[in-house]
């Protein structure tokens, strides 16, 4: 049996400590000590998607540690991804990595499926020989197709066998659109034809699911942009010229004369991609303030205007948003402050929040309105005794940005703040009989 209580709480009645009294949602208030004086700021209101004019044919904006998503213009809908495709390509290399299955200084040979590879490329030929860092920067700096297929043919042996992993990979990551037929993002004609798929496929990933991918990437590889900030490179000494980064707006291009346009304050990654079918696309991620967001644009009708497009959407969320600690950890919740404990020395114990909560809230906002659902373990299970921080319970914290149709939602244990002892033989016997002679005169006075 679950007991269930929803209330609706503010967040000064959240903490187990008193705060300041709050000013209404959507209201910053400023307390000066020992005066009298308060400044009230309103909230941003936050504009409509519509009201940036984005020229594209789907775009996605999201915050990959509360998970929330503050811009969605046909993202779901599922695109040609062009080289975009290769992030799934970096994350799997990068994952070989960690597990140990490769390391960065690995000597590989190039077979023949890389060597024909057509568009972005080194020119690399059958039986080069470079290391894995070598070619994953060429593959992350130049969007390498050769370089590609070669990390891919050492992951899993063939680049078939390879996209086999990626299409299981999407799915573990909850990605709903995403399909992928070869690990570069080249159209199926493109491909060198021996080493094509028999079906009629193609490599398709909505905006959300390149979003979803570029999360994983930024969380399980949080060193991803030291190969993804790399300026220019020059793959081998004979080169004449280093490849340059495709992406215009990282932040060190503000020096540059021909990007310094388009470079973007705290853009660290993170991959584009360009085909005639899929147009122009890209997947970026900036911090600032300690907050990173992440942006797919896809569909863009020049190179430049991806770039452009792309400003739009992280203008977008940094201007108008930030992380919120709505509560503390260990907080006390109202209504809910203990549990009760059968066989206890106490018959009832303490209970607080395991860890805190944030959430994605419009700048200024200081009281955000948050639902709160409390619901506590089966009461025959709560048996002293009972050792301190043990779950008893979970919290639901519920939040709805106005104007919004996204809900952020998140669930932390109810813990026991302290131990619950059990009671000795002779408290309990006392106990039983103060409530049976309790329960008999309820008895006898419901008969009149």
């Amino acid at each position: 049996m679950i007991k269930t209580v929803t209330v609706g709480l503010l967040l000064n009645m959240l903490v187990s400590t008193p705060l300041p009294a709050f000013a209404e949602e959507g209201t910053t208030t400023t307390i000066k000590a020992g005066t009298a004086t308060q400044t009230t700021q309103k909230a941003i209101k936050i504009p409509s998607v519509e009201s940036l004019g984005l020229n594209l044919k789907s775009a996605v904006l999201i915050e990959p540690t509360t998970g929330e998503i503050l811009l969605s213009m046909n993202a779901d809908e599922a695109l040609p991804p062009a080289s975009m495709t290769k992030m799934m390509t970096e994350y799997l290399v990068a994952e070989a990595v960690k597990t140990g299955q490769l390391s960065w200084d690995q000597k590989v040979i190039v077979g023949e499926n890389a060597s024909k590879q057509v568009g972005s490329r080194i020119f690399l030929a059958e039986n080069d020989e470079h290391t894995v860092e070598e070619l994953y920067i060429a593959m992350a700096v130049g969007s390498a197709n050769d370089a590609t297929v070669a990390l891919a043919e050492l992951v899993s042996g063939s680049e078939l066998e390879f996209v086999e992993l990626m299409n299981q990979t999407a799915q573990k990551m909850g990605m709903k659109t995403a399909y992928f037929v070869n690990s570069t993002g080249l159209d199926k004609a493109d491909m060198p034809k021996k080493y094509r798929s028999t079906d009629d496929k193609e490599n398709v990933m909505s905006a959300m699911d390149a979003a979803i991918l570029a999360k994983y990437i930024v969380t399980d590889h949080p060193d991803f942009n030291r190969f993804t900030t790399v300026q220019s490179y020059k793959f081998r000494e004979r080169d004449t010229a280093p490849m340059i980064n495709f992406n215009w707006m990282l932040e060190a291009n503000k020096s540059i004369q021909n990007f310094k346009a388009y470079a973007y304050e705290g853009l660290d990654g993170l991959k584009t991609g360009h085909t005639a079918r899929a147009k122009y696309c890209f997947a970026g991620t900036a911090v600032r303030d300690g907050m990173r967001l992440i942006s797919v644009v896809m569909g863009a009708n020049t190179e430049p205007h991806r770039f452009t497009e792309t400003k739009k959407v992280l203008d977008f969320g940094f201007n108008n948003f930030e992380i919120k600690q709505v509560v503390a950890p260990k907080a006390v919740i109202a209504g809910n402050e203990t549990v009760p404990v059968l066989k206890g020395k106490n018959k009832e114990v303490p209970v607080v929040t395991d860890e805190a909560v944030s959430f994605m809230v419009p700048k200024g906002t200081t009281s955000p309105q948050i639902k709160t659902t409390v619901e506590i373990n089966d009461p025959a299970t709560l048996v002293a005794p009972i050792a301190p921080s043990a779950k008893v319970g979970k919290v639901t914290y519920t939040y709805q940005v106005e104007g919004m149709s996204d809900v952020q939602q998140k669930t932390v244990n109810l813990i026991t703040a302290e131990e619950a002892e059990k009671a000795g033989w002779f408290k309990l016997f006392l106990r039983a009989i103060g409530d049976f002679f309790g329960d008999l005169f309820t008895g006898i006075k419901n008969l009149f």
